[in-house]
């Protein structure tokens, strides 16, 4: 993997009905995603008024190239259309997640534990929302993360963002 994600950038321009569960999105497009023969590593979806981004990372041993970017990005576009989640104008792209990787599972963060990670908070938690540092793992539904000498345990709702910070040693 080269040190950017690959993007595959496609426009659409349809009006489809509204949704704003993240969810919603994962068990629509993620089976797509599988089909083809990658590993559906993520969806995000920004929504800012005219200019929302539907944003779908996909991996799969070997690597991601931009015509495996290109190939989910056309599924996912006819599926889209079909099923009609979102009723506003939207940018569709595909990615690899790179290599300071975004983490969305408890099985994410536990299988990067060891390695550095910068991860934002919805909502101020011990009087902070960033916090970056060393990775220890997962307890329960909590992500442990030690920063400086002091470690913290971030439930994993509470998780607004959170990446791998890559390491070019």
């Amino acid at each position: 993997m080269g040190a950017s994600p690959i993007f595959y950038l496609h426009s659409m321009h349809e009006g489809v009905q509204v949704s704003s569960k993240l969810e919603q999105l994962q068990a629509l497009l993620a089976p797509v995603v599988e089909g083809l023969g990658y590993q559906c590593w993520g969806i995000e979806y920004v929504s800012q008024g005219k200019h929302s981004v539907l944003r779908i990372y996909i991996d799969k041993e070997g690597g991601i190239l931009v015509d495996d970017c290109e190939a989910v990005s056309r599924q996912a576009s006819a599926i889209l259309d079909v099923e009609d989640p979102i009723s506003s104008e939207y940018t569709l792209e595909v990615s690899s997640p790179g290599m300071d990787r975004p983490l969305f599972t408890l099985e994410q963060f536990a299988s990067h534990a060891g390695e550095q990670v910068k991860i934002k908070l919805r909502s101020p938690f011990e009087g902070r929302r960033n916090f970056q540092g060393l990775l220890r793992g997962v307890e329960e539904q909590d992500v442990v993360v030690q920063v400086d000498n002091q470690e913290f345990l971030l439930p994993i709702d509470s998780i607004d963002k959170a990446n791998i910070i890559p390491s070019f040693d």
